[in-house]
């Protein structure tokens, strides 16, 4: 009997426990390189939109220091990145696009929005082009980077200037949107009961 009610409890954990293994190989299986590295950029890209349209047109020529970059000159440099960079996992920059000078190529608030919107669209089909990860490509510093490696850096890219952009909103007494909405949640829940 006691063996009988060892091998039912291991069964009824073998049933518990086998169903989530399989979901979670399923889920790794769907997942490739390309969908990691674009749920990476995407977080940023995004982010980096909504900030662009958080900060107030005046606050575009700001910068923390004299020779640092400027609110426009860092959202262009990170749209002269999304066309220069991919051009290596083969997708072309835009008829005409000349990285050189591209982040003080304007200062306009709608004209900077709509170029990083623009970047993050070619990003995103260069992506979507990518079928051999392990291919590899000219990198800096005279080495090959696989296509992987590439998509990751532009990711990467995408993330280092979305904190340099949001320390340059906080001081200018701009709070994230999605900081905002995440405190603007907390307010509206019920305070904790007390013990």
């Amino acid at each position: 009997m006691k063996r009988f009610s060892k091998m039912l409890l291991l069964a009824a954990l073998l049933l518990a426990v086998v169903p989530s293994i399989v979901r979670a190989q399923e889920a790794a299986a769907a997942s490739s390189p390309k969908d990691e590295a674009l749920r990476l950029f995407d977080d940023a890209a995004n982010k980096l939109v909504r900030l662009a349209e958080a900060i107030p047109a005046e606050k575009y020529t700001w910068r923390p220091g004299e020779g640092v970059r400027s609110v426009s000159e860092v959202f262009l440099h990170v749209a002269a990145g999304n066309y220069s960079i991919p051009r290596r996992l083969g997708t072309p920059a835009p008829e005409g696009f000349n990285p050189q000078g591209y982040d003080k190529s304007t200062t306009e608030k709608a004209k900077v929005i709509e170029a990083l919107k623009q970047s993050i669209e070619n990003v995103r089909k260069a992506y979507a082009g990518v079928s051999d990860f392990e291919k590899t490509a000219p990198w800096f510093g005279g080495r090959q980077a696989t296509m992987r490696e590439i998509m990751f850096f532009i990711a990467v890219h995408e993330h280092e200037h979305l904190g340099q952009m949001i320390a340059y909103a906080r001081m200018n007494g701009v709070t994230p949107p999605w900081t905002e909405e995440a405190q603007q949640r907390q307010q509206q829940q019920p305070p904790a009961k007390r013990p």
